[in-house]
């Protein structure tokens, strides 16, 4: 019954409404990513700001803030030079892996650093630990890309130099200071990276949740549209099927 004529127009309807649905709420939801996509580049692009205007030495770290650039003004702590494991030369996963260095940077833009907090700043890629390390010191105006902490791999031996991963927690143990609750990737001045290789951020920031949203709900709504042709068609199917009484045969 379901193969009459009439009825393979109807399946031939359906399959065509279903699938104009799809590739329509697929488009739409492209569409989406990529005003995500072009709101996070545009964020990474963003002049730098001092860093307190976008977080604070005691507030949690916001999503909007990840990949922000940031002025950080203040002094190099001596002695704040730890090292991160596992970290790819490029950024890409298949790449030779190394260290990243870091110092901490005691985040005062007047003179009177005491008791001031630190935040951590990447100041670039080795190869291997140096056996002698040449590190930054005096005050300092530095730009860069603000990141938040890793929250995995916890270090396992605080008495050395070398992290597992870049854990606030874990600095706070080798620091006789405050640390904000994010550090920092260094873009500005080079010469602070004393002849390491540069780092790019991990990641662009999260673009704001209402980035897109029209193109998102127009493609839930071509879906939703999809699902209801569907049920019309097996609607239809049913009824063709169903008993007929005598006075509709």
């Amino acid at each position: 019954m379901l193969l009459a004529p009439r009825l393979l127009v109807l399946h031939a309807a359906g399959a065509l409404a279903l699938v104009a649905c799809i590739l329509l709420g697929r488009w739409q939801y492209d569409a989406w990513q990529l005003h995500r996509e072009d709101r996070a580049a545009a964020i990474a692009d963003q002049p730098p700001v001092a860093l307190d205007q976008v977080l604070g030495p005691d507030d949690p770290y916001r999503n909007d803030a990840v990949g922000q650039p940031v002025v950080v003004a203040g002094a190099w702590l001596p002695g704040s030079t730890v090292y991160v494991a596992d970290r790819p030369a490029d950024g890409e996963q298949d790449a030779r892996n190394g260290y990243w260095q870091l110092a901490s940077v005691a985040v005062c833009p007047d003179a009177d650093c005491a008791g001031a907090s630190a935040i951590p700043v990447v100041l670039g890629w080795t190869p291997q630990v140096p056996s002698a390390t040449s590190l930054p010191e005096g005050r300092v105006e530095l730009t860069g890309w603000l990141q938040p902490g890793e929250g995995s791999a916890v270090d396992d031996d605080p008495t050395d130099d070398v992290l597992a991963s870049l854990r606030i927690p874990d600095l706070l143990q080798r620091s006789d200071r405050d640390l904000y609750a994010g550090y920092v990737i260094l873009d500005e001045p080079g010469s602070a990276r004393g002849g390491l290789a540069p780092v790019t951020p991990d990641s662009l920031p999260d673009p704001p949740a209402s980035a897109g949203l029209r193109n998102l709900l127009y493609a839930v709504q071509w879906w939703v549209f999809g699902g209801f042709a569907v049920f019309l068609w097996w609607r239809w199917c049913r009824d063709e099927m169903a008993p007929r009484l005598p006075s509709e045969a």
